[in-house]
């Protein structure tokens, strides 16, 4: 009797500091039932429809669980997001075989949850990159006007779907077949060589996609290729939707993603570009996808991801 027991929660960190805040403080449950107000994580869980080997339906939990591992503190320029505020919706549920049911499940949450937070600005952790069709046409059902994407990838990911059905190379090409998304709405960011084939080149080219390669972004720099991006897209649509494969990067900065290779993108250039996208007051949600946690060394690429996310938070902040 009156002895002090050490027990703790399970889960809790092994060591704590006072002054040092770590960034999963930011991360607030969800109730569901208060209006969500600003910007909110969203797992998408999906990776059965990738046309290679994929465990990225572990990425929302990976990610969650490297929160821990950061501070909210951003030194360079002496800035601190304690005060931000990032509602945790959980994770869209996916059945279990029915990957067609899992799109529309996606799609209709998305909207719904759109259309009754219409100040809700969505952090989307996939998942493959399927999932990309699903949530711009879901909030493209939720908003008002039209949205253009920039798109950070490696590939044109602009694949037919009568060779394989809608799998993670075929989501752009989904959205300009059903109209979701006209081909001059879409700036593809990073596109490099022996990737993609000259017939899907060509197809971009036809369907008036803007493309910048990664010679373009090593010639220009990625902030002036970012700057131009904008200003070809911010008179032609009413919101600006981005979406980050993480293969755009290098394989040497993203080892965990199912389709690595080099000369692609350093995670520098990456988290300078989405900072500087957040702060566009167009800019109306991003997606985080192609992460492998079961093949990823020390969990690099989904650290990376969260570094994403706390620069886009950050330049949100600003804005």
């Amino acid at each position: 009797m009156g002895k002090e027991t050490f027990i703790q929660k399970a889960g809790s960190p092994l060591f704590t500091d006072r002054y040092y805040k770590k960034a999963a403080s930011l991360l607030q449950e969800w109730n569901g039932i208060e209006e969500i107000k600003g910007t909110a994580v969203i797992g998408v869980p999906l990776s059965k429809p990738s046309i290679s080997h994929s465990g990225a339906c572990f990425t929302p939990a990976t990610v969650r669980k490297l929160f821990h591992n950061y501070s909210t503190y951003a030194v360079e320029t002496r800035e601190d997001l304690q005060s931000s505020k990032l509602t945790d919706c959980g994770d869209v549920l996916m059945h279990a075989t029915d990957i067609k049911e899992s799109y529309r499940r996606i799609e209709q949450s998305i909207e719904k949850l759109i259309r009754e937070n219409p100040s809700l600005h969505p952090i989307f952790i996939g998942g493959d990159h399927s999932i990309t069709y699903s949530l711009v046409k879901g909030m493209s059902n939720a908003k008002a006007g039209t949205i253009g994407v920039i798109q950070f990838d490696a590939h044109h990911d602009l694949r037919n779907t009568e060779d394989g059905g809608p799998t993670n190379g075929t989501p752009f090409n989904r959205l300009l077949s059903d109209e979701v998304l006209q081909g001059a709405h879409l700036v593809q960011v990073g596109i490099r060589n022996y990737s993609n084939s000259e017939y899907y080149h060509q197809f971009a080219l036809e369907k008036g996609i803007r493309i910048t390669t990664m010679q373009d972004v090593q010639e220009k720099g990625v902030l002036n290729v970012i700057e131009e991006s904008l200003l070809y897209l911010q008179d032609k649509v009413d919101h600006i939707y981005i979406s980050v494969d993480m293969d755009v990067l290098d394989q040497a900065y993203a080892p965990g993603c199912p389709a690595i290779g080099p000369g692609g993108m350093t995670s520098r250039e990456l988290l300078e570009a989405v900072y500087e996208l957040s702060q566009h007051d167009k800019v109306c949600g991003i997606d985080i996808v192609e992460i492998d946690p079961t093949i990823d060394f020390r969990d690099m690429t989904s650290r990376v991801a969260v570094h994403v996310i706390l620069e886009y938070l950050r330049g949100i902040d600003i804005s």
